[in-house]
């Protein structure tokens, strides 16, 4: 076996088209993760539904600091209770194989990169299941300046709550260092109570829970919810005008409504969702490209 092995998460990854890293991780772009940050959880949550992707998003957790949210690339770790044949096999193999250094949970983050978001299932162990304290943390923080989500608990609450650049869901806590795990994966596919995370799905955790979005659709999950915004920057904006009333606005839009909101889009757009095109807009554009070389 080997620990991130690249055609193994190739393997495992087939609609992923676009870059991946140097061990086969797909690498969803930069711009996408920074248009993230401003998605609800529900409206990435409906695209994942919609695309028969339910089983992704897990609630109940503690975060340090409270409120904050995170999002980032996923790297997986994978670990079960301690069998000692397979506990002293695989930190043998580890260290004399591949090379690696201290115990398993170092290892995941060895393996770290700028935007990543540490992903580990660890059976939802806390007593002796601490994955990360002090330390480690303050690791994490420097490698991804994201975070890490921990099915599991972590030990040095006031150090985690209080590191820089890091965020960090979490099952609880406890004074126990880490003791009876092994570690038998790194970027597999993991379970985090009802929901699975693969190598490379982007994560996002707000104070709603934490959704594990496939990589191919986040692009898609970004745009969808950059049109909802949109639409509800126009409706926010009519019914504070006194145009329209909240039931109107609530419901399926009449055409004159749709009207009014295509007209809008040419002149009120924010510059941040001007880079959205609409399939109307680009219709009327190629009418008038044709209207244009018929004269």
């Amino acid at each position: 076996m080997r620990f991130d092995n690249p055609e193994d998460i190739i393997e495992l990854t087939p609609k992923w088209e676009g870059d991946r890293f140097d061990n086969g991780r797909p690498r969803v772009p930069d711009h996408i993760l920074q248009r993230l940050e401003k998605v609800a959880l529900e409206e990435a949550w409906g695209v994942c539904w919609s695309n028969d992707y339910k089983y992704q998003f897990q609630d109940g957790w503690t975060v340090y600091p409270s409120g904050k949210n995170l999002v980032g690339r996923a790297v997986t770790g994978v670990m079960v209770p301690r069998r000692p044949d397979l506990h002293d096999y695989l930190l043998e193999y580890g260290h004399e194989q591949e090379g690696r250094v201290g115990f398993f949970n170092s290892w995941v983050i060895e393996t770290l990169q700028k935007d990543d978001v540490m992903v580990i299932d660890m059976f939802e162990k806390i007593f002796q299941g601490t994955y990360s304290g002090g330390n480690l943390t303050n690791a994490v923080a420097q490698r991804t300046g994201r975070g890490q989500v921990l099915w599991c608990g972590i030990r040095d609450v006031q150090q985690v709550n209080d590191t820089p650049n890091c965020v960090t869901f979490c099952r609880g806590n406890d004074p126990t260092g880490i003791g009876d795990v092994t570690l038998v994966g790194i970027n597999t596919p993991c379970r985090i109570g009802k929901a699975i995370c693969m190598p490379g799905d982007v994560v996002l955790g707000t104070m709603a829970g934490v959704l594990f979005i496939p990589p191919h659709l986040a692009e898609d999950v970004v745009e969808r919810a950059e049109r909802t915004q949109l639409r509800e920057i126009f409706q926010f904006q009519r019914i504070h005008e006194g145009v329209y009333n909240s039931h109107q606005m609530d419901s399926k839009w009449s055409e004159e409504i749709e009207a009014d909101f295509k007209a809008w889009r040419k002149t009120s757009t924010p510059p941040e969702y001007q880079h959205l095109v609409f399939e109307e807009d680009a219709e009327d554009q190629t009418t008038s490209d044709e209207a244009g070389t018929l004269l």
